[in-house]
Formats: structure tokens, C-alpha cells, sequence
């Protein structure tokens, strides 16, 4: 970046807040996905009027930019491709204001997820929305991306939570976009904004809903003999009108591989289990429980239990929110993906990964939010072997054909990024596609948002270039 450019840069955000050497500019070349694009500068924002001027600076040079928090983006969302300018907003992690009369929170986009439930707590209330990652990832991620989490079967994912949102357009205009109310009129941008990976502007604030803590809440875990009796299970618990606060599944490789890095009590023997938890009036709830207990029995179920005090019901989740982690530690290198199908289709689904896995000779562990049919297949491989990274590639690409077919998607909440740009092409037409791109162009009309991302170039295949970090 040429040194006119790096002073004016300073000038607007402190010398010490913009890096330009090349280890500096190597920390932040890549995320979770696991493929890496060096950044022309890494420039760290405190407020919306710096990220508006650095924007509008950029803009004048015509050099793109990306917006990050904390990389864990499992997609590669916030790589910076195409030459493109950091924007760091890891230091915007304020929460600005707690309106429990309007059951609303307002926050910096560099807030982690987590931490929006842990300050609303004495108070009696919780930010419904948690993605395995909250305790690391930040609210900005998580509205790009339209995350989920188990929670999300009755509560709804982000954009279910998302009131308003201050964003800076990609030529350095600062607008509000919703608010508190939750009824606007004109055209519902907020709803745009949500998912768009970053490509359309950077939040800098957002008003989010909030909730009543539950009066009691339920953890039940039921064991099974295999995966279908587990599927047939969500399927036949949502046909009787049933709504848990979380239905998620994990394969017997999964539960075996979480007992051994932590030890939480899974049954060793299953090949899947159900981890359900009921939230809300004390009264009816242990009926809503043995009704559900009797569904798993009429499938199969092995075992049905339920935590008999908070340290039990702590040890399961402990295990579903471990299961990541207690999975990627036994190879070199993964490859997560997130699908989703119909919920009556997820048995079928598992039947084709685990087929898929087996004549590629690869190790699969899934692990679902089976209420809402989204699955996280998980390919284990050694990235020194090129034949290995191949297979896992193709497979990887097959898993998310195979969910469209089925009338699914391809993401969840992990998003496009670059990793799914062509699978796009399986849930979308040409003109489905095209008519994406005409709401881009108009947000952003000379790409330099986060280009590369979301929507696979026009008129060709192919992915933007990035140095593998597997090679």
C-alpha cells in the first residue's frame, strides 16, 4: 500500500492501529477455513464515524475491503481477496445500551455472542440465538452469516432477533436501517442485510431481541440403535406438535469421539443420540417430557434420560458444545460442512453420507441440529496428502449436491464464503442468481465490499484465488 495511503489511514485511526508488515498482515490472512489471501492492511476501528471515513478513503482509491471480528468464520468469509484492506472491528465490543421496557438490547458489532446473555442475566433475561462458536465469535459475524445454534428450532435463527442495524454503505454513508419497533414500513433492508456475508455494507451497531429467561427448563438425552430411529424420532416429536427448545443429533463416531476428550456421560454403545431440551412454564412439563419419552421408546430408543440437576444437564451440553473440537483433534486437518434437508428427509441424508464416506474411504462424524435439518458433516484427512485433500473435496461438494436434491440448501449458517460459491448453482438458477447480483450492484456498484464472497462470479465458473493452506 503506497505510503500517501498508509498516513492518511493513520491519520483517522492512530498510527498504532494500522499494520502493513508482512508477519502483521500474515496473522490476519486467514480464518477457520483453513485457505489463506494476504491482506493490504489491517486497519483497527473504534467507532462508526472512523469505519465511515476509513470506507469512504478506501472508496477514493478504489481498493476493496473486508470487515472482520475474530476469524472464526468456518467458510472463508473474511478472507481478504482481490488486494483488499482489513477493517478490524474486534474493538467496537461495547453493549450501549440494555431497554428491558422494549425487551431490546443495542450493541457494537465486535460484541461476543455470549457475553450479550451473561450481562442480561440478573436481570432476568437472554439473547435466544447460540452458535457453538458464541463464546468466541462476535454478534457482527454472526448477523453476516444468519447464524443459528441449537436453540434455533423454536426460537429462530439471527435475522429472528435482528430489530435494527446501523450500517456503513460501501461509499462511506452511515444509515439506520429498522429500529426498536419491530414494525416498519417500506422495504425491509434490515432482512437484506442479514446473511449477506458482508457484502453489501459493515454493521457497526445493532438492536437485538431479547427474552425472558424460561421458568424451568428440561435436558433429555435418548440413546439409539442407529441413525434412522434417531431421525424417525424428530420427525415423529414435531408430527405430534411438539416443540423442544433444541432436537440435536450426534452420530455414534461423534459420541465416542466426545467421551473420550471429555468424558460427559454419553453412552458409549449408541450409534446416535438426541439431546432434547424443553423450556418454559413449570406447569405441563414433566406431561410434554414423558410424552416425548414415549416417542423415542416407540423408535427404538436404547435409553431416554433426564438431568437430574444442573451439573448433569451442564455435562451434555459440555458435550454438544465440545463435539467440534473433540472431532478436529484426531487428524491434522477437516473439512465442516452445514446442509440442510427437510427433518423428514434426514435419515435418508445420513444414509447417503455415510455411504458417500465409506467408498471414498473417509472418516465422517455428523453432528445435527436435526429439528431444523441442518447437518455438520465433518471429513476427517491429512492435508500433506494431496489424494486425501481431493477426495475430501469431492465428497464435501457431493454432500451439498446430495442436500439440494433433496430439497434442501446449501448452508445453514456457516454461510457461502468462498467455500460453497459453485454449490450455489445447486440451489439456485442462473436468473435466481442474477437477480442476487442486481441487489448487490445496487448496495455496492463498484464490488469493493468484500468481494469474492457469497455469490459465484457471472457468466463462468470458478472460485477467487487463495493460497491453500494445505499445500
Amino acid at each position: 500500500m503506497s505510503a500517501p495511503l498508509t498516513k492518511a489511514l493513520r491519520t483517522i485511526v492512530g498510527r498504532e492501529n494500522v499494520l502493513d508488515g508482512l508477519v502483521d498482515l500474515q496473522t490476519y490472512e486467514y480464518d477457520a477455513y483453513g485457505e489463506r489471501s494476504l491482506p493490504r492492511a489491517v486497519v483497527f476501528v473504534r467507532s462508526t464515524a472512523e469505519v465511515s471515513a476509513v470506507v469512504k478513503l478506501l472508496g477514493n482509491e478504489g481498493i476493496p475491503f473486508v470487515a472482520r471480528g475474530y476469524g472464526t468464520n468456518v467458510s472463508g468469509g473474511s478472507l481478504a481477496l482481490e488486494g483488499a484492506v482489513v477493517i478490524e472491528l474486534g474493538r467496537m465490543n461495547q453493549i450501549l445500551e440494555i431497554d428491558i421496557p422494549d425487551r431490546c438490547v443495542v450493541v457494537q458489532p465486535g460484541v461476543f455472542t455470549l457475553d450479550i446473555s451473561t450481562a442480561l442475566q440478573p436481570l432476568g433475561y437472554y439473547y435466544a440465538p447460540d452458535p457453538a462458536s458464541m463464546r468466541a465469535s462476535s454478534i457482527g459475524g454472526n448477523i453476516a452469516e444468519n447464524a443459528g445454534g441449537p436453540h434455533c428450532f423454536k426460537y429462530g435463527v439471527t435475522t429472528n432477533h435482528v430489530l435494527g442495524l446501523e450500517v456503513v454503505l460501501p461509499d462511506g454513508e452511515v444509515v439506520w436501517l429498522g429500529g426498536k419497533n419491530a414494525y416498519h414500513l417500506g422495504l425491509d433492508l434490515t432482512g437484506v442485510f442479514v446473511g449477506s456475508e458482508g457484502t453489501l455494507g459493515i454493521v457497526t451497531a445493532a438492536v437485538l431481541r431479547i427474552l425472558r429467561i424460561p421458568e424451568t427448563v428440561k435436558t433429555m438425552l435418548a440413546a439409539f440403535a442407529t441413525l434412522e430411529d434417531a431421525g424417525n424420532v424428530v420427525s415423529a416429536i414435531v408430527a405430534a406438535g411438539l416443540v423442544p427448545a433444541t432436537l440435536e443429533m450426534m452420530d455414534g463416531r461423534t459420541v465416542r469421539a466426545v467421551e473420550d476428550a471429555l468424558a460427559c456421560g454419553y453412552p458409549r454403545d449408541a450409534e446416535a443420540v438426541l439431546l432434547i431440551e424443553l423450556d418454559g412454564l413449570q406447569d405441563g412439563m414433566d406431561d410434554t417430557a414423558g410424552q416425548i419419552a414415549a416417542l423415542c421408546r416407540a423408535q427404538g430408543a436404547l435409553d431416554v434420560r433426564v438431568a437430574q440437576d444442573e451439573t448433569e444437564r451442564a455435562d451434555l451440553w459440555r458435550g454438544r458444545q465440545g463435539s467440534f473440537p473433540s472431532i478436529t483433534r484426531l487428524a491434522p486437518n477437516y473439512m465442516s460442512l452445514d446442509g440442510t434437508v427437510p427433518r423428514t428427509q434426514l435419515p435418508e441424508m445420513l444414509r447417503r453420507v455415510t455411504a458417500l464416506a465409506r467408498e471414498a474411504g473417509l472418516e465422517v462424524f455428523c453432528t445435527l441440529h436435526a429439528g431444523d435439518g441442518n447437518l455438520h458433516p465433518c471429513f476427517l484427512y491429512d492435508g500433506a496428502d494431496a489424494e486425501a485433500k481431493r477426495k475430501v473435496e469431492e465428497a464435501s461438494m457431493e454432500v451439498l449436491r446430495i442436500c439440494a436434491g433433496l430439497g434442501g440448501t446449501v448452508s445453514g449458517e456457516h454461510g457461502i464464503g468462498v467455500e460453497k460459491l459453485e454449490a450455489m448453482r445447486f440451489a439456485f438458477s442462473d436468473d435466481d442468481l442474477r437477480a442476487m447480483w442486481f441487489v448487490k450492484e445496487v448496495f455496492d456498484p463498484r464490488g469493493l465490499c468484500n468481494p469474492g464472497k457469497l455469490l459465484p462470479a457471472r457468466g463462468g465458473r470458478g472460485r477467487p484465488a487463495v493460497r491453500d493452506d494445505h499445500a
